[in-house]
């Protein structure tokens, strides 16, 4: 236990000094990275169990991100703010530019259609195609054609913008006009151009053509456009002409091509069909353009994607001469790169941010981190049992000056707890050690006061258990002698009633020999009748024999009549029908003495039967007489006999009776016995009952003494380890 307190001593000294010098130093003046370098010099002092877990480095992350997610935050609003504002200025210049240049074409376009007016009004041209489509002298409508051409080209010769003029008749058997560099073999299949119905069917106004793969007038191929109109002569569909100006693309693109919207920036122009009508690029010249514009707006600047996923930022103007947009296009990427110096100042602030957070986490740690750390560690001091720790942070007015104050007063408690326990369990142990022989005295005790209850118990019980068979004994025999009495009884009442039957049957045997005599009477004068009713029967049979000749004769005597009568002729008619239903009645006749012949034949059968069964039968009521007479002497004689039977079994029954009275006297004695010897038992074991109590009483007071000497001993042990002093 020496050595304990000595290790636990030195431990705390070296701990307490540590913390000391820890506690102790200044915080060191001058730059960020001396104060650094001194709170790392303090940091290595402070043992960390678990540095992931660490209060200091889980506020030093907070503050670093919060720090580092704010600065990064506010850079990139401002980054997305200084972009949307570059965006939407440039957007605005783009379309004002893009209208400006708009303005000028629509200028240029407009002086096209102006000549073409011009073209369309003049006389000396119409005169001049009303001869060359007339159907005369093949000469002057040669000369009107080169006149009409001289005209078109003086007229067109002022812009030299224009590469070619035609004038194409209507009537394919006309060749087309040409003026400057139009090709007249080109214009041969303008007819069956699509455009070429479309100009007719303007009926005079004017139309522009876009780039056309083959080519319009003069060039071969999608490098110019042109402007159509219709001049009618006279009315008549022989006599129209479309008048056809082609300009190069060239001079359409270099009216815009100086204008520069920024890096990256494109100037086009696209037909209402979303297709390219001008572009730097000739190749791209009727493909679809990059950009989709919206069809229903004349002029806008939204921000669209291009079919290769990049982002633009588009101007567009329609023009007022042709549904065609000139669209300009800026990247948006381009623009992103002039706000790239905000993204570049917002990097470098995140790292500023990054530097400050973490010597605000440094500050942190030094005055919030390290006091907790150097609390843990004292706390663990006391866990391992040294109660002499104290925490010393100095004067400090905050959160941690009082959690240190609360610290050492709740030590000194805890101390102050430990030494009145460990005083408390040195008298719990005396006591303990008198209450243990004082439980043990007391068990020895109940132990003899059990076994002398248990040997009284015992015989009470003996003596009980005999006088409950002896009950038991007396109240089967008592069962048995009821028993036998009911029986008696039973059996008088029934020699009774065996007596009363005799007397009825000899009564009633009497009766059935008088009737049976009776019976045998009837039956012989029933054989007697039967035998007379078989000889009137026999009569009657003779009398049928006689009537069946009688019915033989009168057929015969109906025959003979019936022969006179026919022989007679006329006169016998009357007598032949009187013949005929004698014969009838005759026929009836025998037919009713056959059926009652035969009905007299089944009478007389069931007579002869009658009288065969009445002759077997005699005999039997003969020998029934003689039976029931001897059954009448047999009910004589059991009825004397039970008379007898019924005088001795009155003898026994009040012999039973008795004997039933004095097995009740017995009974209730033993039952006196058994009461008394139960009562006994009873008494005797709940005396052993609460001595047996007593005694797990007192061995259970023993045991909790030992274990109250037991946990004493383990406190006072436990507490030993703790150093209050």
């Amino acid at each position: 236990m020496s050595d304990l307190n000595k290790n636990h001593s030195g431990k705390q000294k070296k701990d307490n000094e540590r913390l000391k010098d820890a506690s102790g130093k200044d915080t060191p003046g001058g730059s960020l990275a001396g104060m650094a370098k001194s709170w790392g010099a303090g940091l290595k002092d402070v043992k960390l169990k678990n540095p992931v877990k660490s209060v200091g480095l889980k506020l030093l992350l907070i503050i670093s991100a919060s720090i580092i997610a704010c600065v990064a935050i506010v850079g990139m609003l401002s980054y997305n703010q200084a972009k949307q504002l570059v965006e939407q200025n440039v957007s605005e210049a783009s379309l004002q530019t893009i209208k400006q240049v708009s303005n000028n074409l629509n200028t240029v376009l407009q002086n096209y259609s102006e000549l073409s007016m011009q073209i369309l009004i003049d006389k000396e041209i119409k005169d001049d195609l009303q001869a060359y489509s007339s159907k005369g002298d093949d000469f002057e409508s040669l000369m009107a054609g080169r006149e009409a051409a001289d005209r078109v080209t003086a007229l067109i010769m002022g812009n030299n913008t224009i590469s070619g003029a035609a004038l194409v008749p209507a009537n394919a058997g006309l060749n087309p006009i040409t003026a400057g560099l139009a090709d007249s073999v080109l214009l041969g299949s303008a007819r069956d151009k699509e455009w070429f119905q479309q100009v007719i069917e303007l009926d005079g106004r004017d139309m522009w053509i876009a780039p056309q793969a083959t080519g319009i007038a003069a060039a071969k191929d999608a490098s110019s456009i042109a402007l159509a109109r219709l001049i009618k002569n006279v009315g008549q569909a022989s006599e129209m002409f479309v008048l056809v100006i082609e300009i190069p693309l060239e001079n359409i693109i270099n009216r815009y091509q100086d204008v520069d919207l920024g890096n990256g920036s494109q100037l086009f122009i696209v037909s209402n069909d979303n297709e390219y009508i001008a572009h730097s690029d000739k190749s791209l010249i009727g493909q679809p353009a990059a950009v989709t514009l919206p069809a229903d707006s004349e002029s806008g600047r939204p921000t669209l994607k291009s079919s290769e996923g990049d982002q633009l930022l588009a101007a567009y103007q329609t023009f007022n001469n042709v549904n065609w947009k000139l669209v300009g296009t800026i990247p948006v990427e381009e623009l992103a790169k002039q706000a790239g110096g905000i993204r570049t100042l917002t990097i470098w602030m995140v790292v500023l941010g990054a530097i400050i957070a973490v010597a605000i986490g440094l500050v942190v740690i030094a005055t919030v981190a390290k006091p907790l750390v150097r609390l843990r560690n004292l706390m663990v001091e006391g866990a391992r049992g040294n109660l002499t720790v104290r925490s010393k942070t100095g004067n400090r007015q905050d959160e941690i000056g009082e959690l240190s104050n609360s610290f050492n007063d709740m030590m000194t408690q805890i101390q102050a707890l430990a030494l009145q326990t460990t005083r408390s369990a040195a008298e719990v142990l005396t006591t303990a050690s008198e209450l243990t022989e004082a439980s043990k005295q007391t068990s020895i005790a109940a132990k003899e006061i059990a076994v002398a209850t248990e040997e009284i118990a015992n015989g009470a019980t003996s003596l009980a258990v005999e006088a409950e068979k002896g009950s038991d004994l007396t109240i089967h025999m008592n069962g048995q002698m009821k028993e036998v009495i009911t029986a008696n009884e039973e059996m008088s009442s029934s020699a009774l009633e065996v007596e009363k039957a005799s007397q009825q049957g000899t009564t009633y045997m009497g009766v059935l020999i008088e009737k049976t005599g009776t019976t045998e009477e009837m039956t012989r004068s029933m054989v007697e009748k039967v035998d007379a009713l078989k000889e009137s029967t026999g009569s009657i049979v003779k009398i049928l024999d006689v009537l069946n000749n009688l019915t033989k004769q009168t057929n015969i005597l109906s025959l003979n009549a019936t022969i006179e009568a026919a022989r007679a002729g006329a006169a016998g008619k009357g007598f032949m029908v009187v013949a005929d239903e004698i014969r009838k009645l005759a026929d009836q006749s025998r037919q009713s003495i056959d059926v009652v012949a035969q009905i007299t034949a089944k009478i007389q059968g069931e007579i002869e039967e009658t009288v065969s069964v009445l002759s077997e039968a005699y005999p039997l009521f003969q020998e029934q007489i003689s039976s029931v007479k001897e059954a009448n002497a047999i009910f004589l004689q059991v009825e004397a006999q039970m008379g007898e039977f019924s005088g001795k079994l009155e003898q026994a029954t009040n012999a039973v009776s008795e004997l039933e009275k004095s097995q009740d006297i017995m009974s209730d004695a033993m039952t006196s016995v058994s009461a008394v010897a139960e009562q006994s038992s009873a008494t005797s074991e709940e005396v052993a009952s609460l001595s047996s109590e007593q005694l797990s009483i007192s061995e259970s007071l023993v045991r909790l003494s030992d274990k109250l000497d037991s946990v004493s001993r383990e406190l006072k042990e436990s507490l030993s380890k703790f150093k209050m002093d």
